[in-house]
Order: structure tokens, then C-alpha cells, then sequence
């Protein structure tokens, strides 16, 4: 038994008094590639990350819902199954909650549960730390009373739960990355159809690293700016006479650009969506022709540059780990995650790894910035049952 699923256990005893009736794990995720598509009815390649939600979970019959974090200065939250309902709760809980919540809306008789929650996710970084905590929720919720739901059922109710309960206007990938990721591969996913295709990537293999560098900048999704991004995807895809932007196929974009004349706004996000989409299939491509995968490198890096100038949601910090990193001789560089903040990645060399980090966090503390957290990113299990 890993130490923290051990550590779970041992706190879930000690606040609730009795064993759990389990322990589960969701995974955090990267996104190689595909940003802000999601919500477009687009395609994303996610991969899972070894920072993982646990939570120890039992079943309760009498509608009470009781939480508890490790990660959190705070005692046990004490929720009625009844009193659960979109918009009451602006506290961390709102995410395991809202998952009891929309379970509950969609007939599922769940009737209780004490929960006890850790997660080495990092907070506020875009690597999906509340997908994370919403996920383990519902597969354990999803076992303990023998719901029967598919992963991609779960994702779904899980994105309900934070576009509804918590009010962030999330696409679906985050929750189906960690509900269905497969270790050693990014998943492929549709998010129209939620159809799903697992590609091997295994750049050790290759003697590649993919770096994730942790701004220590925080994001919200449920901030203005994101919502205002949808919107302006939603005005744009009506304006275009389709049901979204992934209709617009790339060789029509020139087209489709000049029928939206001079909106320049909805025009740069248009551009944005329809580009990164192809630039997923040109990475799928790229990863099963069984070629040099060196060759993604230059395709990050030009949705980095889409992502600031069009989508125009990176941020300074951001900026400078792609500039950076470019400059001392990486294969390629983008912000990863919603933007405003969070994370970069950073496709380089092995040999090259301690070079680039170095060069990275001298930039931030000569720029004055907060130091960055720099790690490598393997591709891991998703959600599972630990015991």
C-alpha cells in the first residue's frame, strides 16, 4: 500500500472512526495539445499526470454528506443531501459536492457519504485539480453503490457538476482525462462524440522529456474571462451558421474569416479554434506514423503563439518559460491548461533537461518573479481503485 493511500486511510479512521469502505485515486492532466476546444465540440490529446486525488470514501443511509480535506486548515463539513444545490457552496467543497449533487439529479440514489480527501495535484496550476477531486467522487460513489456508470458517463456528470453546481464553464476534457487516460499514452478524444483513442507516448523512449513548468501563477475558470472566450466562440459558430467552431473545416478558414468581416475579436478566436484543432490531428498524426516525435515540437510552439495573440489568454510568466526555453534550444513550448496563469510544457531534449530548467528559473528571478516548480511529466494511470 503507497503511503499517501495509507495516510488516507489512517486520517479517515481517526476522523470518522471507523474504516473506510475504500480508497480511490484520480489523476491530475497535461494537455499536450488541443486548448480551448473542448467547449467547441473539438478534439484535445490529454494525458494523465502521477499527482493524484485519494480519497477514502464509506457509504452513509441517513442523506448526510460529511468532507474533509488534508490539504486544508479546516474540520469536517457537514452537508444535507437535500440542501445541496447550484451556487450554495463557494467554498472547495462545492466540487465532491456538486458530484453528490448532479449523481443525485440524474436518479442516481445515492444517499450519503463520509469522505476523507489529499491530493499532490497542485492547486491552481491548470493541471486539473478539481477534476481530480471530482472524479475520485464519483468512481467511488460509483462503486460503492453499484451505479453501473461507463468513465465517459462519470466525465459527464462530473463537468455538470463544476459548470452547474460550482459555475466554472468548463469543456469535458479535464474530467475524461483523469476518469479514462491509460498509463504510457495520451488520449485522443472527440469531445463531440466523446469517442476516445489512446496513442502510445513514450519519449523516454526517444531520449525526450516533456517538462511541465508550474508558473506559481493562479487561474480560476470561473473567472470573467474565461466565460467571455465561450461566449465569443458561441457568437461566432451562430454568425457561421453552424452548431460549433469544430464544423469549420481548416481548408475554409480563410472563408469563413472574411464572412465574419471586421469582428476582430470573434475572428481571432474562430482562427484559434479551428488552427488547434488541426494542430491535434497533425500531432496524432505525427505519434502513430511511429516517425520522430521531435517533429510535435514546432507544433506547440505555434499553438503557444495562437493561444497568446488570438485566444489572447497567456500572461507574462507564461510568456517567458516558452520564450525561454525556446531560446536554449528546445524542441518546443506551450502554455498548457484554461490560461492566465498556471502552467507551461516544454518538449526538449534529455540531455538538455537540467540546462533549460536552470535557464527558466533564472529568467523568473531575474524578471522578479515568484520561482517556478519544474517537473517531468510521465503519462499515468487514470482514475482507479486503489483497495
Amino acid at each position: 500500500m503507497g503511503a499517501q493511500q495509507q495516510a488516507v486511510r489512517d486520517a479517515f479512521f481517526t476522523l470518522y472512526g471507523a474504516q473506510p469502505d475504500g480508497v480511490w485515486a484520480a489523476p491530475g492532466r497535461v494537455n499536450l495539445i488541443g486548448e480551448h476546444t473542448d467547449y467547441n465540440d473539438g478534439f484535445v490529446m490529454p494525458f494523465a499526470l502521477p499527482h493524484i486525488a485519494v480519497a477514502a470514501v464509506s457509504r452513509r443511509t441517513d442523506g448526510v454528506l460529511r468532507l474533509h480535506s488534508a490539504d486544508l486548515d479546516s474540520g469536517v463539513a457537514e452537508l444535507r443531501l437535500d440542501d445541496l444545490a447550484p451556487g450554495s457552496d463557494r467554498a472547495w467543497t462545492a466540487y465532491p459536492a456538486g458530484v453528490v449533487w448532479a449523481l443525485r439529479e440524474a436518479g442516481h440514489p445515492v444517499t450519503g457519504a463520509d469522505v476523507h480527501l489529499s491530493s499532490t495535484v497542485p492547486s491552481g496550476a491548470g493541471l486539473s485539480s478539481s477534476a481530480a477531486l471530482e472524479v475520485v467522487v464519483a468512481l467511488a460513489l460509483n462503486d460503492l453503490y453499484d451505479l453501473g456508470l461507463a468513465r465517459w458517463q462519470l466525465a459527464r456528470l462530473c463537468q455538470r457538476a463544476e459548470n452547474v453546481y460550482v459555475g466554472a464553464p468548463t469543456g469535458i476534457m479535464d474530467q475524461t482525462a483523469s476518469a479514462c487516460c491509460e498509463s504510457g499514452h495520451a488520449l485522443f478524444l472527440d469531445t463531440r462524440d466523446l469517442s476516445q483513442k489512446q496513442i502510445p507516448l513514450d519519449l523516454a523512449a526517444e531520449g525526450l522529456r516533456l517538462l511541465v513548468v508550474d508558473t506559481q501563477v493562479t487561474h480560476a475558470h470561473s473567472s470573467g474571462e474565461y466565460g467571455k472566450r465561450r461566449a465569443g466562440c458561441e457568437k461566432g459558430a451562430a454568425l457561421l451558421g453552424v452548431d460549433a467552431l469544430r464544423d469549420i473545416p481548416y481548408a475554409d478558414l480563410d472563408a469563413a474569416l472574411e464572412r465574419l468581416g471586421d469582428d476582430e475579436e470573434v475572428r481571432r478566436l474562430v482562427r484559434h479554434v479551428v488552427t488547434e484543432d488541426q494542430r491535434v490531428e497533425q500531432v496524432v498524426s505525427l505519434l502513430e506514423s511511429g516517425g520522430d516525435s521531435r517533429a510535435v515540437g514546432p507544433v506547440l510552439t505555434a499553438g503557444h503563439a495562437s493561444l497568446r495573440d488570438d485566444f489572447r489568454v497567456s500572461c507574462p510568466e507564461l510568456d517567458l518559460v516558452v520564450d525561454t526555453a525556446l531560446a536554449g534550444g528546445a524542441l518546443g513550448a506551450r502554455m498548457t491548461g484554461g490560461g492566465f496563469g498556471g502552467s507551461a510544457i516544454v518538449l526538449a531534449e534529455a540531455t538538455d533537461v537540467e540546462t533549460l530548467t536552470k535557464a527558466v528559473e533564472e529568467a523568473f528571478s531575474a524578471a522578479g518573479f515568484k520561482a517556478p516548480r519544474v517537473f517531468e511529466a510521465v503519462p499515468a494511470a487514470g482514475a482507479r481503485r486503489l483497495g
